[in-house]
C-alpha cells in the first residue's frame, strides 16, 4: 500500500510514469516504492511542489527539524540545493523559487543573490540547454562531475571503490533506481545533506570523514571549473555558490579538528 505522501506526489506529477521521468528513474523502480525514499525526498519535492514534511513526515516533521542544529540544518539545505541543481536542469517551479533566494553581504550571500538573479532572467529551455552541454553533451559533456575522473583522469577508478567501502561502513545504501555512481557530485552532495540533517543514522563525525576523504580532494576544483565555464550563464552562478560553500565547509572542519 502506498504512503499518502507518495500518492500525492504521483497525482501532482500526473502519474507514476511522469514522476519517474521528472526525477530521472525508471517507471518500474518507482512502481516498487511504498513511500518516497529518504534520498529522493528533495528531488520529488522540487519537481512536484509537495512539501518534504508531507512526503516524509517521519523525517521532516516539526520535531525532527527542531532537533537539528541550526548550522547543520543550513548546511543540509545548501548541499541539497547543489545536489538538485547538479542532478538535472531546474523546471519552472524551481526557477521561480530560486528567483527569490535570499542573500546577504557575505560572499556566499552575494553568490546566492546572483544565482537568484540568474534564475529570474532564465528560461527553462535555456537552462536545459546549458545542463545538456555541460554534463551530457554529444558523446560527453564539457565537465565530468565525478571524483574518480578529477583524481585519476578516468571513471570508476579506485576513489569510487574507496568511497563505496566507507558508505558501506556508515550503512548508507545505494538507492533503488540510482543510475549515477556514488562519486557523482550530485550524489555526494545529497549524501552530505542527509548526514548534516540526521536523515542517515551514521556515526558522529561521519560527515567530517566523508568530506575530508571524498569531497575535499576534488569537488572544490569541480565547482571552480563550473564557475569559469564559458558556455553557461545560470550554471556559472551554481559553480560560484558551490565553490564558496565548499571553502566554508573546509575551514569549519579544520577548526573542528
Amino acid at each position: 500500500m502506498r504512503d499518502p505522501g507518495l500518492d500525492r506526489a504521483i497525482r501532482a506529477a500526473g502519474g507514476v510514469g511522469a514522476l519517474a521521468r521528472k526525477i530521472g528513474i525508471s517507471q518500474l523502480s518507482l512502481s516498487n516504492w511504498n513511500r518516497v525514499p529518504a534520498e529522493r525526498v528533495l528531488s520529488v519535492e522540487d519537481f512536484t511542489g509537495i512539501d518534504r514534511a508531507v512526503l516524509r513526515p517521519d523525517l521532516y516533521g516539526a520535531r525532527d527539524r527542531d532537533a537539528v542544529d541550526e548550522v547543520d540544518a543550513a548546511r543540509a539545505r545548501e548541499y541539497a540545493l547543489l545536489s538538485v541543481l547538479l542532478r538535472r536542469a531546474p523546471n519552472a517551479n524551481l526557477l521561480s523559487r530560486l528567483a527569490v533566494l535570499p542573500g546577504d553581504l557575505s560572499p556566499l550571500g552575494l553568490a546566492h543573490a546572483a544565482l537568484g538573479e540568474a534564475a529570474a532572467a532564465a528560461s527553462v529551455e535555456r537552462v536545459e540547454r546549458e545542463f545538456f552541454d555541460l554534463f551530457i553533451g554529444v558523446g560527453r559533456g564539457e565537465l565530468l562531475p565525478y571524483g574518480s575522473y578529477y583524481l585519476t583522469g578516468f571513471l570508476n577508478e579506485r576513489p569510487l571503490a574507496r568511497l563505496r567501502d566507507d558508505l558501506a561502513r556508515f550503512a548508507i545504501e545505494r538507492v533503488q533506481g540510482e543510475v549515477e555512481p556514488e562519486d557523482n557530485a550530485a550524489v555526494l552532495c545529497e549524501i552530505m545533506a542527509g548526514l548534516a540533517d540526521g536523515r542517515f543514522e551514521a556515526p558522529a563525525g561521519a560527515d567530517h570523514e566523508l568530506f575530508e576523504k571524498h569531497l575535499s580532494p576534488w569537488i572544490g576544483r569541480f565547482f571552480a571549473d563550473l564557475e569559469q565555464t564559458k558556455s553557461a550563464d545560470f550554471y556559472r552562478r551554481v559553480g560560484a555558490v558551490g565553490r564558496l560553500f565548499i571553502e566554508i565547509e573546509s575551514r569549519a572542519f579544520e577548526l573542528a579538528s
